[in-house]
């Protein structure tokens, strides 16, 4: 089930709001609980007991470790240390293992595969195919940052079960982030206000979330999948088709993020700003500052910082950064293009840090700081829409040289260039590099904003009742 379908809106949601404002307020975690697992397993019951198992596991480990902190007896501080060491590997370990076998198992036999056919062996005939389970890199990680935040002190324990199983499976969040923290939302679990005002600009989130996704995304998601399923495609084309891409990944994205903050914001609950215009970014360092702020933060506190950060060395902290990103973009996907897409971001990453105040980008005036970051950034999206390494070459080849192209290929310009997707083109321009962001812009909002939201709403729903292209690009992640 996703936020931009008519099952949703029209059924789901109204059903879901009006029950838990019906509900006690003993009862409201549960409802939203079990409300979040039929969403979450309207796709595929089976992976909800997988959910469910490693919410139990993270609380169990959450009590142990709180309840190690009562103890003032010199012998058993030192049992108690262990048994929070203990719980919090425990944790960590099943959460990865969770991952990694869902997500990475395929993977893992083909490279085996194809390095023991290189070598002239016999190759596994696995009878095993996993299906990646949805928003697993999602809740892992969420639920992970729990028992972290409890083992460092940052957070206490939840008593509640059902509280608990409300953080990990809350549905506007689950399939597809923002990353939520239980600390930034530990004291909203125990107490948060119910107002108008909020719900109001809930409702002003999720439509401008929808005109994004809707009236944006997916056109230039056409338009992109136009380009990238053709294989060889002219200089033009080839960068149309990117910029297609760059446009659909950050409005599904954003979108599905302001619908998600959106329900939050109706149910009570304030989640972090994800998303702050990336590609106006002056450098890769700002863009990671703007884009998916939720993962950026995760991966800077759980895994950067714990390395070493920038405490030890200029050498060392390269090779942090670089190592961060390798593994962040692995974590998007089982492919070695994710791994060279977060390698280009992390060598970046090293190599702004590495000129700090002398960095190449002062050479330029400010547009053309943002435009140098926005080519590096599309370079980088190669990699990542495109799975296979050779395919991508060749797309890159399309776009900084002339290829020789099929006269068939010329067809593809009658759905690139219509008026339809180039106005949508020039709309997504015009919002990325000129609007505010809908976080700032619902901070007030006057009648004129109302009006402009329930018109983008209505606009939206009437659109997507024509359309049969509605992916969420974030789901397979």
């Amino acid at each position: 089930m996703v936020f931009s379908s008519h099952i949703f809106v029209y059924y789901f949601l109204p059903i879901a709001l009006l029950s838990y404002y019906l509900l006690p307020h003993r009862a409201k975690h549960f409802g939203l609980t079990l409300f979040s697992y039929i969403f979450y397993g309207w796709a595929n019951p089976l992976f909800a007991p997988l959910m469910f198992a490693s919410t139990l596991i993270d609380y169990a480990c959450g009590r142990i470790i709180s309840g190690s902190e009562r103890q003032h007896i010199r012998p058993a501080i030192r049992a108690c240390k262990l048994r929070r060491q203990v719980a919090v590997t425990v944790s960590i370990c099943s959460n990865l293992s969770l991952l990694g076998f869902f997500k990475y198992f395929n993977f893992g036999i083909a490279n085996i595969n194809a390095v023991m056919g290189w070598l002239g062996l016999p190759i596994w005939e696995s009878v095993l195919h996993v299906t990646l389970p949805l928003g697993i890199s999602f809740y892992t990680f969420q639920s992970m940052s729990y028992t972290i935040d409890v083992y460092r002190g940052d957070a206490k324990a939840i008593r509640n079960f059902i509280d608990f199983a409300c953080y990990v499976s809350m549905f506007p969040q689950l399939v597809a982030g923002p990353i939520v923290r239980f600390s930034e939302v530990s004291d909203q679990l125990q107490h948060r206000a119910h107002t108008l005002q909020k719900f109001a600009r809930g409702i002003a989130f999720f439509s401008l979330g929808m005109a994004k996704k809707v009236l944006i995304a997916n056109p230039c998601g056409k338009c992109a999948d136009t380009v990238f399923g053709t294989g060889v495609v002219g200089t033009l084309d080839a960068w149309y088709g990117v910029i297609a891409y760059a446009f659909q990944i950050y409005f599904d994205f954003s979108g599905y993020s302001d619908m998600a903050i959106g329900l939050g914001l109706m149910l009570g609950f304030t989640f972090a700003k994800n998303f702050d215009s990336p590609y106006r970014a002056e450098s890769i360092t700002e863009f990671w500052r703007r884009w998916h702020i939720s993962l950026s933060s995760w991966l800077r506190d759980y895994l950067y910082i714990p390395l070493g950060g920038n405490r030890r060395g200029a050498a060392r902290t390269y090779v942090n950064l670089a190592l961060v990103m390798l593994l962040g973009g692995l974590w998007h996907g089982a492919s070695w293009n994710f791994v060279i897409w977060g390698g280009i971001h992390g060598g970046m990453l090293a190599l702004e840090r590495r000129q700090g105040k002398t960095s190449f980008y002062t050479l330029f005036p400010k547009p053309l700081r943002v435009i140098a970051t926005f080519l590096l950034v599309l370079i980088a999206w190669v990699f990542f829409r495109i799975s296979e390494l050779p395919d991508a070459v060749v797309y890159l080849q399309c776009m900084f040289s002339k290829v020789q192209v099929q006269p068939s290929t010329d067809l593809i310009a009658g759905i690139l260039y219509q008026p339809y997707y180039l106005l949508v083109m020039c709309v997504a321009g015009v919002v990325v590099w000129c609007f505010p962001q809908t976080w700032d812009w619902t901070q007030r909002l006057t009648p004129l904003k109302v009006g402009i939201c329930l018109i983008l709403f209505g606009l939206s729903l009437a659109v997507l009742a024509t359309q049969a292209y509605n992916p969420f690009i974030y789901f397979i992640f």
